[in-house]
């Protein structure tokens, strides 16, 4: 028996067998066949490789394309600030239902993955930033400046603040990230222009003016005739989506705010321990006040190029250290860093963690007043000249020690506050349907909410996470607790749905009332309609338009050169005049607008004057370019990314927005 199993599997046959079952194991391994691959981005970015623009996404050719993803939680974090922003500069008009559309999320998702095609079109083409130009960039950031000016200390301090936290290394590389994603979009904007015939056309179009005359018809009178039964119900029918009572939820939840935790101050011992852990913190670092003069090189290039690169920079250190030599002038002269050139090859004052690692380790190796290279990096050949040195600084214990009572208690504060909700976790997991022993076991009320519908309520119940989570199925169905939910820094609820009313059509009997008056405001609103329309009528008939007023009692106001965007008799009804065609030789044009207040505006524009390219001041027409071309570089750009998608392969989760 073993030996005819051995016979079977041995051989071409068993071998080929064999080989085709390695295939799929060598391009994706064994992780693909004993893992689930659980997504969660919500947009998946792929592009083909540069050298292979056609290549098709089926497998293998698909495992040489280039991706980027668009986390579930980097899309939630983007739309929270959204939402923060769109509430800040609406106010009290903020919609918090049309905010949470699928349009507006997918809005978002869409800016998102611009972001990440702009991105992949910089790697792609090589776009390269210098490390001074990162360094302006970080010295311009408000945030790391002390009175006006880069402080170094203040930029680690901050750096060391954040959540997450990151190093000098860390915040460079993202600065200079994000500069490699704009420098293109930058580059284009700057480049928009508009012509002479341009700028004349939207002269002529903005400064144009109208001689018109107007007529208000007033507000229509409120209808007080009889609405049948059978009018009502027509109504109600063919306007069963305005009558709906939206789904709402009750809760009852445990809040846990860390604010109100007062753990025990610290004592000096636990201070200075931290501050000895910690000491690094407090320690102003050494500067280096540097200049450089760089002998650029593609780090991809041949030997010869680099040779050449190379002895080019030992001239030029050559020539800087000869007696006199004027270090400023020789980078004005033979820099080839764009960013530095013209200032004489000023870096400013670095401290470590700023440049690259080879321009450091030479840099703080240096004595004041000493010139050094060629040093390579990934930018070419440096020549370097330390022209001061700062020494760093130590801030003693008792300067620190306010700080660090601070920090510490926040430590503290948010250890007691952690502790007290995994105490009411592990409550919840007893018991996943109650609140109520788990609030008794932290020594915490449970309170409640009035019914809310989605994008309403006060209190918790307007926090968008809360929301999320209260109208879950999950919670909706099952009635358990749900997880602790995030609301603020420290600060934490659980929640449970008491009550669900699911969305449905409001009676006709509750909302008769107001279908009645929905059929008189539309009653008189059809009869002012049609007044108008009468008006419009007898002045096209040839009827002269300030007689068809008069009929009707009313004042015709004439307004010769009417100006665009003046608001007479009316900004909207100024807009539909000047969006009303020119009219034919010897006639006009009529219409009519109704205006917000429900009075309505008929209006006859007899003669269009175009605006005088030759009359507007220099200064203006500059400005007018400057606009125009600045539209012109935004379309371009537009254009650009519209581009670049096509040629990319774009999935949008929308299940996980």
């Amino acid at each position: 028996m073993l030996q005819k199993l051995r016979d079977k599997t041995s051989g071409w046959i068993a071998g080929t067998v064999l080989g085709l079952l390695t295939i799929p194991f060598a391009f994706f391994g064994m992780e693909q066949y004993l893992h689930q691959n659980n997504a969660t981005w919500v947009a998946k970015v792929e592009a083909p490789p540069t050298w292979w623009a056609g290549a098709p996404h089926w497998w293998p050719a698909s495992k040489l394309w280039q991706a980027e993803e668009i986390d579930a939680a980097d899309f939630r974090q983007r739309f929270e600030q959204e939402r923060q922003s769109a509430r800040e500069a609406q106010g009290e008009a903020f919609d918090p239902r049309a905010f949470e559309s699928k349009e507006n999320k997918r809005r978002i998702v869409d800016a998102m993955i611009d972001e990440r095609v702009l991105r992949m079109m910089a790697v792609r083409d090589g776009v390269a930033v210098g490390d001074a130009q990162v360094r302006r960039e970080i010295e311009s950031i408000p945030a790391f400046q002390v009175d006006g000016k880069f402080n170094p200390q203040q930029y680690q301090l901050v750096l060391a603040s954040q959540v997450p936290q990151r190093s000098p290394v860390q915040f460079q590389q993202l600065v200079r990230d994000d500069l490699e994603r704009t420098l293109i979009p930058r580059q284009v904007a700057a480049s928009g222009f508009a012509t002479d015939a341009e700028v004349d056309a939207v002269l002529r179009l903005i400064d144009e003016k109208r001689d018109a005359s107007f007529a208000i018809l007033p507000a229509p009178s409120p209808d007080a005739g009889a609405v049948s039964a059978a009018e009502i119900q027509k109504w109600y029918d063919a306007h069963a989506g305005e009558y709906m009572a939206p789904e709402t939820v009750a809760l009852e939840y445990v809040d846990i705010d860390g604010s109100a935790i007062a753990p025990p101050p610290a004592t000096d011992a636990v201070l200075k321990q931290r501050y000895e852990q910690e000491k690094a913190r407090f320690q102003e670092p050494e500067q280096r006040l540097a200049s450089h003069i760089l002998v650029k090189v593609d780090a991809k290039a041949d030997a010869a190029a680099q040779a050449a690169a190379r002895a080019r920079a030992e001239a030029i250190a050559a020539a800087a250290r000869a007696p006199g030599a004027d270090f400023a002038a020789l980078a004005r002269k033979d820099s080839d860093d764009t960013g530095s050139k013209d200032a004489g090859g000023d870096l400013g004052w670095v401290v470590e963690g700023m440049m690259t690692k080879p321009f450091e380790d030479a840099l703080f190796k240096m004595q004041q007043g000493d010139i050094a290279g060629p040093v390579k990096t990934e930018f070419g050949w440096h020549v370097l000249q330390l022209r001061e040195v700062k020494a760093g600084r130590q801030t003693p214990f008792e300067d620190a020690r306010a700080q660090l009572a601070k920090e510490q208690g926040d430590a503290d504060r948010e250890r007691l506050f952690n502790d007290l909700t995994g105490k009411l976790v592990d409550q919840v997991y007893r018991n996943p349907t109650s609140l109520a022993s788990a609030a008794k076991a932290a020594d915490l009320p449970v309170q409640r909410t009035a019914p809310f519908a989605r994008g309403a309520g006060d209190g918790i119940a307007a926090n968008p996470a809360v929301q999320r989570a209260a109208f879950s199925d999950a919670l909706v169905q099952d009635g358990t607790v749900s997880d602790p939910i995030e609301i603020g820094p420290n600060h934490s609820v659980l929640i449970r749905v008491v009550a669900h009313e699911a969305a449905h059509r409001r009676p006709l009997s509750e909302v008769a009332p107001q279908v009645i008056a929905a059929i008189r405001n539309d009653r008189a609103a059809k009869r002012a309609s049609a007044a108008a329309d009468a008006f419009v009528a007898e002045v096209r008939a040839g009827k002269a338009f300030d007689a068809v007023a008069g009929a009707r009692g009313l004042a015709a106001t004439t307004m010769p050169g009417l100006p665009r965007g003046i608001p007479i008799p009316d900004a909207e009804a100024n807009a539909a005049v000047f969006a009303a065609p020119a009219p034919e030789a010897g006639k006009t044009t009529v219409g009519s607008k109704v205006l917000g207040d429900g009075r309505i505006v008929v209006y006859q524009v007899t003669h269009v004057v175009p605006g005088d390219p030759k009359q507007a001041p220099p200064d203006r027409r500059e400005q007018l370019r400057q606009q125009m071309g600045q539209v012109a570089a935004m379309e371009t750009m537009d254009e650009i990314v519209r581009n670049l998608r096509r040629r990319m392969r774009i999935t949008v989760a929308e299940d996980r927005m």
